[in-house]
Formats: C-alpha cells, structure tokens, sequence
C-alpha cells in the first residue's frame, strides 16, 4: 500500500481506511481522507477486504499531543473566557479527529459483511465530513494564537471502537445513534453561547456541524434497521440491549427530540433508556 507522497493513493478502499486510521499526523490523516473520498466517488478505488488488506488496527494513530489521560483524570476547567472558549474548541477538535477515525473504521472492518455500495457510500461521506470539521475547529484554534495539542485530552471516545468492533450492529448503537446524537443535544446550546459572546466564527462552525450531524445520525439509524431487517429482528428492543451492553452510563436528557426524529431516531429508541427524572 503506497503512501509515499502527495499523489499516491491506497488501492483499496479498505487500505484507504486502515491508512487514515493509522496515521500519526493530523494533517496527513485529513489528507488522505479528501483523496480517499474523492477516489471513491471517482469510482477509481475497488472495496478491498480485510484479508486483503491487512485488519484494522487495534488503535488509531495520533501526533505526539496532545497529552492523552483517562477520563477521570482530566484537568477541571471553567468554560468561560477566553482561556475556556480554547479549551472548549480544543475538546470539539479531539472529538471530531476521533470521529474521522471512528468513521473510517467503521468502513475498513466490517467490509467482509455483504452490505450494499451504498452503506460505503453514505459513510465515506460521513468521513469526509469529520475531516472537514477537524480542519475548521483546528483552524479556528490557529486563529486564536493556539493549536491542537496544546492541552490533555481525554482517551475514552476510541473504547467505544474497541468495544463494538465484532459487530456492526453494536457499532452503529453506539457511535452514530448514541455518541452522534448526543451532539444533536448539545450543539444547539453551544451555538447559542457563541452567539451571545460575540463569536460568530466559532458559531459558524459549529453550525456546519450540527446540520452534517443530522445526516450521520440518520445514516446511523437508515443501516441499524436495515441489519435488523436482515435479521428479522425489532430495532428498538435490540438498541436497548447493544446500549446496555456496551455503553456506559445512563442515556441523559434533555433530548432534541425534534432533531433525533428527524433523523429516524424516535424516541421508542432512547427514552427508555433514559434516567427517570422526578
């Protein structure tokens, strides 16, 4: 699989993923997931297969900061000012560059499914797009005199992968209709906030976000019926086990109900998951 320089491309789709998701260097990761995306589309790339093309790899790749801790470990800060307003753009980053390899692994290790070209079709679109928003929240911090890597992040989104990576079915519970509809949530506030602070170029970009994430929830929903379909299954009883089982935690409100519809998550699917609020 040549990776030698600015024109040289994986020769499958499946190799393509399994570079974006091992690069170490950010801007080579975003690189490649413009060419890659665009060699799809072109029809210039064949599927591939992880037997072909080597498996997943266990971790993606990522530069030297920033600093990766657990969770718990994460410094506490106030979100307000503009050492806050950094912070927060620069946790966004983190999320989004975890995106773009939850993505493109989603692609590359559940090739030897038979699934329809149009489930590559729909999530090397969701790829692509997670490399854009990597790119304007990194711009976004160069602008503000900062860079990606100047503070910890924390290493819990990718465990999520690791968890879900025997089935797909789990994969898209969890990632698109759990941790994607979170950001339906929560998004709109942010916006907002921006707004209010007087930051229109940091609410811009969270708006592209928010209408991008829109179409990765529903591509999320659209696949898990269609392997629920396949195995004569219920969706909304089988995402209630794949999320008790794998995600951890309590689904917590309030919800953006009207988002989540319409993007084919109805509230039969989160609800009863969540805590009950007295």
């Amino acid at each position: 699989m040549p990776i030698s320089g600015e024109s040289a491309l994986p020769t499958s789709l499946v190799a393509g993923a399994k570079a974006i998701v091992t690069a170490p260097d950010t801007a080579e990761k975003v690189r490649l997931a413009y060419a890659v995306s665009r060699a799809w589309f072109q029809r210039d790339l064949a599927l591939g297969s992880p037997s072909q093309d080597g498996p997943m790899p266990a971790r993606p790749g990522r530069p030297e900061r920033p600093l990766l801790l657990a969770p718990r470990d994460m410094p506490k800060r106030k979100l307000t000012g503009k050492a806050g307003r950094l912070a927060l753009i620069h946790s966004l980053a983190h999320i989004e560059l975890n995106a773009v390899d939850l993505t493109w692994d989603l692609v590359g290790r559940f090739a030897h499914i038979r699934l329809p070209r149009s489930y590559y079709d729909d999530w090397v679109r969701v790829g692509l797009e997670e490399a854009k928003h990597f790119s304007m929240l990194e711009d976004r911090l160069s602008k503000l005199d900062a860079h990606y890597g100047d503070v910890p992040a924390h290493d819990g989104l990718w465990q999520a992968a690791q968890d879900t990576g025997h089935d797909l079915a789990a994969r898209l519970a969890i990632i698109p209709l759990v941790l994607e509809a979170r950001g339906l949530d929560i998004t709109p506030p942010m916006i907002e906030k921006a707004r209010k602070i007087g930051d229109e170029d940091t609410a811009r970009c969270l708006d592209v976000i928010y209408r991008d994430e829109k179409n990765h929830v529903a591509f999320g929903a659209k696949w898990f019926r269609f392997l629920c379909d396949r195995q004569g299954i219920r969706p909304e009883p089988a995402f209630h086990e794949y999320v008790r089982k794998h995600f951890r935690g309590s689904l917590k409100p309030p919800f953006n109900d009207r988002a989540r519809s319409q993007a084919g998550l109805t509230p039969g699917f989160y609800k009863p998951l969540a805590p009950l609020i007295g």
